[in-house]
């Protein structure tokens, strides 16, 4: 019998999960000291809500991006349009407050978890990266192999970013690194651990889009094109933040021109391809997400951009179908091309501009950008343990910015295979080959019968390619 997996069951079982995680919050979180009530009533509390309340209008465009601009982006299968927006909003829910837990285990003030607008954030984050993965298996997992999937990634996820930011003091003020990389190449694991038998490794019949779902999936992309500058901005303050989002900017604007470019010359009868213009115009948000806040110049920026929107084209055009013939890895919605690609050439840059970080440059702001590179004697607490110590030089940087996307595909890879395996486990419902990509399978779906007069004939229906 499949428990976990069964109708009845496994929505129980996600029930009893709601439950433990309330007992969590009840036990181990509070508000944060700039949350609470003042207890001077002399001190004006002004400056803690000017500190917190200036990152909303960020958190609103992340919660944004989320949760409208994910959710449309996955539409454009022509009959997975309920599943694809209805389990992107079921799945981030349920991660938002496993992620707050596990990143707050890093973050505890005597044992307990303050919660902030930071938090909140941070949050929301963390469901990108799960999101990501979801998109590399669309339409191939039951919704309890989705949740039991992001659950087992925020607490992978979780350990690697503090990794990574905390320890190795990578720069990654875009998540192209822990949130991009690492969701892309973990969703590929699970992907690769649930691909199909070598007779039924192809396209399937409803793996492919209409008019309407590709419109629909346009709706998505605008919604994260326009947001982006966010997503890739909202760590950091002042100038950092304005040079984020002007790189954010002029990349994405970069990447979208030369996806256009691209599709017209490789696309089938040389003319645009909504796969390529859905996805790879996004690619330079990707590509920029490392170095947003570096001095890389705005012609940097958009050289990054057209860069990202050359590889993501040719992978949609030519990678991903090799992928497909050859180990049998079905990359749905294509996060290698959009996310992984682009995040290993973010972290390419990311090491060459880190090699060329100087204090002429930077000036004071040096050291709060590359946080390594302060000389010991100067730490504030000396106790705080990083990989390879403090006192880096702009080479010695530039190394542990590769160390830090070499060990998050390692700790991706290796936690999406051990994730895959556990969907696949007898304890677990596996959708059978008939039930791929159809959303009637989990939903109730409204009857599709004409209604149309029987003397009219019904308009032609235009199906696209497949994704």
């Amino acid at each position: 019998m499949h428990t976990p997996g069964s109708s009845v069951s496994g929505y129980a079982l996600l029930l009893i999960v709601q439950v433990v995680f309330i007992i969590v919050f009840g036990v181990c979180t509070d508000y944060a000291k700039e949350v609470l009530p003042p207890k001077n009533e002399t001190v004006s509390a002004e400056p803690a809500e000017e500190s917190s309340l200036r990152k909303y209008p960020h958190f609103q465009d992340i919660h944004v991006m989320i949760f409208a601009g994910f959710a449309f982006l996955m539409t454009f299968l022509k009959r997975y349009g309920f599943s694809a927006s209805g389990l992107n909003l079921l799945v981030a829910s349920l991660v938002i407050q496993w992620a707050i837990i596990m990143r707050g285990c890093y973050e505890m003030e005597d044992g307990i978890i303050p919660i902030s607008l930071g938090n909140l954030i941070g949050a929301d984050i963390a469901a990108a990266a799960v999101l990501i993965s979801m998109g590399a298996v669309l339409g191939r997992t039951t919704p309890m192999q989705l949740l039991i999937m992001g659950i087992i990634e925020i607490a992978i996820f979780a350990g690697n970013e503090y990794l990574q930011l905390e320890l190795v003091k990578a720069v990654d003020v875009g998540g192209s690194i822990t949130v991009h990389a690492f969701g892309a190449y973990f969703g590929l694991a699970v992907s690769f651990m649930l691909r199909p038998a070598k007779q039924s490794a192809k396209t399937g019949p409803l793996e492919c889009s209409s008019y309407s779902s590709d419109l629909s999936a346009m709706i998505g992309t605008i919604f994260l094109w326009i947001f982006w500058p966010s997503f890739n901005s909202a760590l950091v303050d002042g100038a950092d933040q304005e040079r984020a989002i002007i790189n954010t900017y002029l990349s994405l604007a970069g990447a979208t021109v030369t996806t256009f470019v691209m599709s017209a010359l490789v696309a089938h009868e040389h003319k645009f391809d909504m796969v390529h213009v859905q996805n790879s115009t996004l690619a330079g948000g990707v590509a920029v997400g490392s170095i947003c806040n570096l001095m890389i110049h705005p012609f940097g920026a958009l050289i990054v951009g057209v860069t990202a929107g050359v590889i993501s084209v040719l992978g949609y055009r030519f990678l991903t179908p090799a992928l497909m013939s050859s180990v049998r890895i079905s990359d749905t919605c294509g996060v290698h091309n959009l996310h992984g690609m682009p995040a290993i050439l973010s972290a390419i840059f990311s090491s060459i501009y880190a090699s060329l970080a100087t204090e002429e440059t930077y000036g004071s702001s040096l050291v709060t950008i590359f946080p390594a590179m302060q000389a010991p004697h100067k730490l504030e607490n000396p106790l705080h343990y990083v990989v390879g110590g403090y006192g880096r030089s702009g080479a010695k940087q530039a190394v542990f910015q590769l160390m830090a996307i070499g060990l998050t595909l390692v700790i991706a890879v290796v936690g999406g295979l051990i994730t895959g395996l556990i969907l696949k486990s007898p304890s677990v419902r596996v959708l059978e080959e008939v039930e791929l990509h159809k959303d009637d399978v989990f939903w109730e779906t409204p009857s599709e019968e004409p209604t149309m007069s029987s003397t009219s004939e019904p308009p032609p229906q235009q199906e696209g390619t497949p994704h």
